[in-house]
C-alpha cells in the first residue's frame, strides 16, 4: 500500500508517517519507480504508534518497544507490560505532584483573596 492509504487507514498524516519511517518506526519497500510500498501490517503498527504517543511515551522509547510487537503474541516477552506499568506509575507520581502544586496555589489564593483582619 502507498503512503497515502497508511495515510487513508490510520487516519494519520502522511508527514507524520514519513517521519515514524525517519525514527525507524514503520518500514516499506521501494517500488522499482521509488514509491514507498508499506505491508498491510503497518496499518496496525501505526495504530499502536499513536496509542503510544498518546499516552506520552516519545519516539525513542517506542522504537525499543516495537521490535517486541514484531514476535507471534505468545513469544512476546513482559518488556511492553513492564514498560507501560512504569509509565503509569511515573503518570501517577506526576498527577500526585500536580495536585500538590494545586493545593499550595489554592491556598496562596485564599490567603491573597481573604478580607484583612483587624
Amino acid at each position: 500500500m502507498r503512503i497515502g492509504e497508511l495515510a487513508e487507514a490510520t487516519g494519520v498524516s502522511t508527514r507524520s508517517l514519513r517521519y515514524y519511517e525517519e525514527q525507524d518506526l514503520i518500514r516499506s519497500n521501494r517500488t522499482p519507480g521509488g514509491w514507498r510500498d508499506f505491508d498491510e501490517s503497518m496499518v496496525e503498527r501505526v495504530v499502536m504508534i499513536q496509542h503510544l504517543f498518546a499516552a506520552g511515551l516519545g519516539s525513542a522509547v517506542i522504537g525499543e518497544q516495537l521490535p517486541c510487537l514484531d514476535a507471534p503474541p505468545e513469544e512476546r516477552t513482559g518488556v511492553l507490560e513492564t514498560l507501560l506499568a512504569q509509565e503509569v506509575q511515573r503518570l501517577e507520581a506526576k498527577r500526585r505532584e500536580i495536585d500538590r502544586e494545586l493545593d499550595v496555589l489554592q491556598g496562596l489564593r485564599r490567603d491573597v483573596t481573604a478580607p484583612a483582619q483587624p
